[in-house]
């Protein structure tokens, strides 16, 4: 069970995340709600450890990990651009976390292939990911974030930069796999509809502080 208690943070003097709590149990997925500038990819970055709250702390299985650095965590982070390799084949950009957790590179690809196949996309296992569609190229980024068996996994915007009908088969697709590596996910999304397919319940953060949405 991933824990936020009492997350404060400011952006430069203006208070930003007010004593935030929030649990997401193994298995469940939290849509965090809120308009730019709300504070939501605040919030995650601090799960993830890429940023330190003023106060609070973030407890992961009965651990407080607020002190532990981002590679120890364990947490799988994906953003609405991606972030592939674009000078790695696919297979390799799926492998990577495992080459990178010191798995033999063999061994690494024959994993990432297996994964490949999971999301139907093994047949392009040595193109290049630039030569995919934005769709598979979200589902490769799916595949590297989920080979690593993550404690937690956390999404900012993953669909945002996805025409609209191809978000709505994303969200399904993905809810899929989510569901199959029941792990706690924490979605921040400004689509409600996107909250709505995606999550068994979603917060808003309105002035700071998370409110259930209604």
């Amino acid at each position: 069970m991933l824990e936020l208690r009492q997350i404060t943070q400011d952006y430069g003097e203006r208070p930003l995340l007010c004593g935030v709590n929030l649990t997401v149990a193994a298995g469940e997925v939290v849509a965090l709600l809120g308009p730019s500038g709300s504070g939501k990819s605040t919030l995650l970055s601090i799960v993830a450890g890429l940023q330190m709250p003023r106060d609070g702390e973030v407890w992961f299985d009965g651990q407080n990990i607020t002190q532990m650095p981002p590679h120890k965590r364990h947490f799988a982070l994906m953003f609405q651009d991606f972030a592939l390799f674009a000078h790695l084949n696919v297979q390799d950009n799926v492998a990577f976390g495992l080459i990178e957790q010191r798995m033999p590179k063999p061994q690494a690809r024959t994993k990432a292939l297996q994964m490949l196949e999971v999301f139907g996309l093994a047949h392009y296992a040595q193109q290049r990911v630039w030569q995919l569609s934005g769709g598979e190229q979200q589902r490769v980024a799916l595949a590297r974030a989920l080979i690593t068996r993550p404690r937690a996994l956390l999404l900012d915007e993953p669909f945002s930069a996805l025409d609209a009908d191809l978000r709505v088969a994303m969200r399904q697709e993905f809810s899929q796999h989510i569901a199959q590596a029941a792990i706690p996910t924490l979605l921040v999304t400004h689509d409600v509809a996107e909250a709505q397919a995606m999550a068994s319940r979603a917060v808003r953060l309105v002035d700071g502080r998370l409110k259930a949405d209604t």
